[in-house]
Formats: structure tokens, sequence, C-alpha cells
């Protein structure tokens, strides 16, 4: 399925949804239950801000917990466009659904454990099937973010063959690199999975979940933002997403640190960490860590670490302060091209 979308410019972008159907995938996945193995490719939106100019450079985007692409096509569209204005270079967004989330939530075969490994692993086979080459940036908000430490980690260590290499740029949004403790955590997270389990399975409306949750105590904007999350099941609604399966992934994303890796980046890498000023998932001593981690001078036989505030923003970093974050990524990407 593919649709132009034209922004307040009239400017062109594509968007090209593509769902594992075609033709190649159902080969592949022929192949793969001939051979007692699944391979499964994830949903995934395409957008470049000039249709008809092949693409030379790709940025993966990677959602948070309960989200999916969509989330991020306004930001990735923002981001297309400023990245644009080159004759040579075209920069192509993919926004994907992780396992659990979005339109992959419908596709059958994405094996147990959900973890970030695997979460991971899926990024991998999605980029060898469809033949892309390596991304040159992975953008990964919160949850995603740890999705996408796993994911340069495992490249670096050759977990997905000689032609998935590790991307120039990773970029972690307001989500903290090491375990996620208890002490550390508010708990609004646990009890937003903790009510979602407690729900039936089919929901009346989208208006009965959101005076349901109001009623429990959490903030408008929270209970309308999971209200987004349903669809329509017949006369009823359900879930968007896979709730086990991403109460796992939430498990795994608390358990696994990247300290090491931010410690000592492959070659050629730089880890961008971008810490919203307003977001509660920060402490001093992980505050320090980062900053002394970003003050070290290599020798060049590592990549780097860097860190980054963005002002006036909370934890949603894209929808608190979008202008102030393609501010502080635009530059960096355009980096790359020059």
């Amino acid at each position: 399925m593919a649709r132009l979308i034209r922004n307040k410019q009239g400017k062109p972008y594509t968007l090209l949804t593509r769902f594992c159907n075609s033709p190649s995938f159902l080969l592949t996945h022929a192949y793969a239950n001939a051979s007692k193995r699944s391979l499964q490719t994830l949903a995934y939106e395409e957008i470049q801000a000039n249709p008809n100019k092949p693409y030379t450079h790709t940025a993966l985007i990677l959602h948070g917990l309960l989200g999916s692409a969509r989330n991020w096509r306004s930001f990735s569209r923002s981001l297309a466009s400023s990245l644009s204005n080159s004759p040579t270079y075209e920069w192509r967004m993919v926004a994907v659904d992780l396992r659990n989330h979005g339109k992959s939530a419908e596709i059958e075969g994405f094996d147990p454990p959900h973890d970030m490994v695997n979460a991971a692993k899926d990024l991998g086979n999605l980029i060898s099937s469809k033949n892309w080459g390596s991304p040159d940036v992975v953008i990964g908000h919160s949850m995603g973010g740890k999705v996408a430490l796993q994911f340069a980690e495992s490249c670096g260590n050759g977990d997905y063959g000689e032609n998935v290499k590790v991307p120039k740029q990773l970029w972690v949004l307001d989500s903290v690199p090491g375990e996620v403790t208890t002490e550390n955590s508010d708990g609004e997270v646990e009890k937003v999975l903790q009510t979602l389990q407690s729900l039936p399975s089919t929901i009346p409306s989208r208006k009965w979940l959101v005076n349901h949750m109001l009623e429990l105590g959490f903030s408008k904007s929270l209970s309308e933002w999971i209200g987004t999350n349903l669809k329509k099941s017949g006369k009823e609604e359900t879930w968007a997403f896979n709730l086990e399966g991403a109460v796992q992934m939430f498990q795994s994303y608390r358990e696994m640190s990247y300290w090491p890796l931010l410690e000592h980046p492959p070659k050629g890498l730089e880890i961008a960490i971008v810490r919203a000023e307003k977001s509660d998932r920060w402490d001093t001593d992980v505050i320090s860590r980062l900053e002394r981690l970003a003050s070290q001078e290599g020798d060049g036989s590592t990549g780097k670490t860097s860190v980054h505030v963005l002002p006036d923003s909370g934890h949603w970093v894209h929808v608190d302060n979008p202008k102030g974050l393609l501010e502080i990524v635009t530059p960096k990407l355009k980096s790359l091209t020059s």
C-alpha cells in the first residue's frame, strides 16, 4: 500500500506501508517452514521528502512501549524534510512496528522470548530480507532506545552476518541505558500494564476506556493516549498490540544494561543520548556517569558517546518539543553527508 502525503508547503512525501504479504516474503516464509525455521519481517513505513529521488541514506525509527510507527510519522516527515535540501543526498526514514506492536502484532511467527535481543534481531532479519544494506542511523525512543542499543551491540558482534554492519549513529531518546530498578521508577508504567491486564480483551468503546483510566487516577493525557491504542473489532474495540508480549518486552527492557557498550562503542559509531530536561527517569548518578563518558578523549580505536539535553520536554520528546529535537538531531545527520 502506498499513498502520497504533502506537508504545509505542498511538498510531497512518500509513505509506503509494507507488510509481509509480498511474493518475496511468501517465498521466504515457505522456505522457512520447509527448513523448520520461521523468519518474519516487521511491518514498517517508509518516508522520503522527495518520492522520485532514490535514497542514499537510511534512518530506522523505533517507538517505545505500547507505541507504534505511526506515533513517529510526523517527526519522521519533519526530519526527512529538514535533510532534503541537498541535490546529492536523499534520506529515507523507516519507522518500524516492533514485535507485539502496531501492524507487527498482527503477524504470527515472532517466537518468544519477547526480549531486547529478539526485538533487535527482528531488525536484522528485516534488513537482510529486503536486501537494504545497513542503516546509517538508528533512532529509538524509550524502550526502542534499548532495542537500538542491542542492535548496535549485536551488529558489532557480527550476529546478523557481514551485510548488516554497525550504524554510524545511534540515537537513544530519553531511555536510561542501564538497569531500571523499582527504586529508580515511579511505577506508573507498571500500574498501566497491570490495569490493562485486568481489563477484558475487548473494550466497549474508547470513551469507556478513557473514563475508566481517569477513574483509576491516571492523567487525562495518558488515558487518552492509551485510548489511541485501540482498534475496531466488530462493534467493540481491541488492543492494537499484543499485551502479554509487550509486558515481557518491558521486563527485558528493565533488566538489560548497555553501559559496557557506551564505555566501548564499536569503532565508527557515535551513541548519542538525549535526556529530556523535565523527564523523571534520570537520577544524578546516571547523569554524571554519562557526562564522564561524553567528556573522555578517545584514541580512535573505538566509537564515542555524546550527551544532549532536550529543553522544555518530558519523556514524550517528539510531542513535547519536536522542534528542539530536530535541532539536535538534524546537524548530526547532515554531518554524515558532508
